[in-house]
């Protein structure tokens, strides 16, 4: 855990006081006036955690799960475990536990207790929060609750749209033109060069660790399938990243980017669509004192794939 960082001083500190603030007072009584101080008037919530099943719940007119999911998972804790502060921005890793004892997007109460990570990326500008990004693993929370995805009245299947970014290359060229004056500008400047390819290993040390496979869900799934190991470059053989944020601060950075693909191989057992594929993502990388990466943790939208594949309850097959 990094969130007790000793060395972060000034505005950096203020704006992790700030974040952690909001979360940790949500479902309790002073959430609201504590909102009123630390959300702007403008706050924009780009990306909602829940985007996929809150979107696929639309217009549906099932029960809403309430503010922060309170009314699904009433005994909701979150658990965090990493956070990262670097400009006006604040990373948050955490963990979401609970009890599933209400309606949620449509899914029936089924009693059963959940554990599944959530990253927030946020912009505070002089102690307030301006916007929001969050990605909960839903592909996660729904095996827990072993419950696949409500069908909607008109049978659709509402795909996430492609992210829009730079490509991999494009981001490192404009972030190579910057002067590297400190040990946070190298981390960074390495952690954007991870996403030039999808095959290198540049920058990793020799005793690097992989902590989480990114598709990780994905991977389990197709051994367990008799599928063999995931081959994502074999089924999205155009397959490229896209960056979007980047943050560094002590020995860690992290990179907001997206995945991106066209499916034209089996995947976990589903033949090929030809259908695009462009998915969110986030990479935390440790870097030791050579600027050498040792170990690295990644979460990608693993939902949002199996949607664009119209396959989104695969998992649960």
């Amino acid at each position: 855990m990094n969130h007790a960082n000793p060395n972060r001083t000034g505005e950096l500190a203020r704006n992790v006081a700030v974040a952690l603030r909001f979360k940790q007072t949500q479902g309790k009584p002073e959430m609201p006036q504590v909102e009123k101080e630390v959300l702007a008037l403008f706050y924009d919530r780009v990306r909602g955690g829940n985007l996929h099943l809150a979107g696929n719940a639309r217009e549906q007119g099932w029960p809403h799960p309430a503010l922060y999911l309170r009314a699904a998972f009433p005994d909701r804790v979150d658990v965090m475990e990493q956070v990262i502060a670097d400009g006006d921005r604040v990373g948050l890793l955490f963990r979401v536990t609970g009890t599933h004892t209400g309606n949620f997007f449509g899914i029936p109460a089924t009693g059963k207790k959940i554990d599944v990570y959530e990253v927030a990326m946020l912009r505070i500008v002089e102690g307030q929060m301006v916007e929001g990004w969050y990605m909960m693993d839903e592909a996660a929370l729904l095996r827990q609750l072993g419950a696949k995805m409500p069908v909607r009245s008109d049978g659709r299947i509402i795909t996430p749209s492609i992210p829009q970014t730079d490509d991999g290359p494009t981001f490192v060229k404009k972030l190579e033109k910057l002067p590297v004056n400190s040990t946070l500008d190298r981390n960074r400047l390495a952690a954007a060069r991870t996403r030039l390819t999808t095959k290198g290993k540049a920058g990793l040390a020799a005793n690097h660790k992989l902590q989480r496979f990114g598709f990780v869900h994905m991977r389990d799934y197709s051994r367990a399938q008799g599928h063999g190991e995931l081959a994502l470059d074999t089924a999205f053989p155009d397959r490229y990243y896209g960056l979007d944020v980047l943050l560094a601060e002590g020995n860690q950075a992290w990179v907001r980017f997206n995945v991106h693909g066209t499916h034209r191989a089996p995947l976990c057992g589903i033949e090929p669509t030809g259908a695009r594929m462009g998915v969110n993502a986030v990479c935390i990388l440790n870097f030791d004192d050579a600027g050498e990466i040792v170990n690295s943790w990644t979460f990608a939208d693993e939902l949002g794939v199996l949607l664009q594949l119209g396959r989104p309850n695969l998992l649960l097959e």
